[in-house]
């Protein structure tokens, strides 16, 4: 099965919405009231020890419920006191069992940058992710040529917000840093088969020049991953599905973190 295809064929059709009468005009009114974007790179950077974007995650394509009783923001709460540097926040409805709301309730209550982790592949998409309060939000390499990938970075930029740019190959990093991508996450996870590589951050590191924040993701399971992924020159990581299953998100955090009980 090919999760990446239909995620993005169900988000393209899903944001066909977005482009309704007034929607646009709304986003771009509300640009005006919300709070001032804080730095995902900047918190990643200025961490003491190890950088962790904690994230609000229910639910998996390929695994299903994950946290079916999961409250967004109480998790939200529960990172920032135990440590995290940021929080993702899983927004696509269908195959996450997120909502775009989740951002501005966790907005609220958390002054941690908020990454908006959605498929994002039209511009309308990164309005509304300004709106809704997000920091931050990713861009996918896999699935925006280098054109568009380029196009959304600046306008992403131009909003006051960053991006996350994912890439799983030489030639996505090679594109991404094409475009200007400062803020890289690599991912070891294959988005069309959900198949884990877990040596692909290693690989793909010594690609990344001076300036350029690295963040792993997918696969971490405890913070022996991370120590091998630190040999490598990388500190910061993207973590969701070991925190949301644990039982206790905040003692696993700490224990990523390597921080004391």
């Amino acid at each position: 099965m090919d999760f990446l295809a239909k995620i993005v064929a169900h988000t393209l059709k899903e944001s066909l919405k977005l482009f309704e009468s007034g929607k646009l005009a709304a986003f771009k009114a509300a640009l005006a009231t919300r709070p001032r974007p804080r730095s995902l790179k900047k918190a990643l950077e200025d961490a003491p020890g190890r950088a962790v974007i904690a994230e609000v995650k229910r639910a998996s394509p390929s695994k299903g419920e994950l946290a079916p009783g999961l409250d967004p923001v109480e998790l939200a709460r529960i990172y920032e006191r135990n440590g995290a540097a940021a929080i993702s926040v899983l927004t696509e409805r269908r195959y996450f069992h997120g909502s775009p709301e989740f951002i501005q309730e966790i907005k609220l209550e958390v002054k941690l940058p908020v990454l908006r982790k959605d498929f994002i592949l039209e511009p309308v998409q990164v309005y509304e992710s300004a709106a809704l309060g997000a920091d931050a939000l990713l861009l996918l390499t896999q699935v925006l040529d280098a054109g568009k990938l380029r196009a959304l970075l600046l306008l992403t930029r131009s909003l006051g917000l960053e991006a996350l740019v994912e890439v799983h190959t030489r030639e996505e990093m090679e594109t991404a840093l094409s475009a200007g991508a400062d803020l890289i996450g690599i991912n070891h996870r294959d988005l069309h088969t959900f198949e884990m590589h877990m040596d692909r951050a290693l690989e793909l590191a010594p690609l990344a020049p001076p300036g350029v924040t690295l963040v792993a993701a997918s696969g971490l399971k405890g913070p022996q991953d991370l120590a091998r992924l630190e040999a490598g020159g990388i500190r910061a990581f993207l973590i969701g599905e070991s925190l949301v299953t644990s039982g206790d998100p905040g003692a696993k955090l700490r224990e990523f973190l390597g921080v004391a009980p």
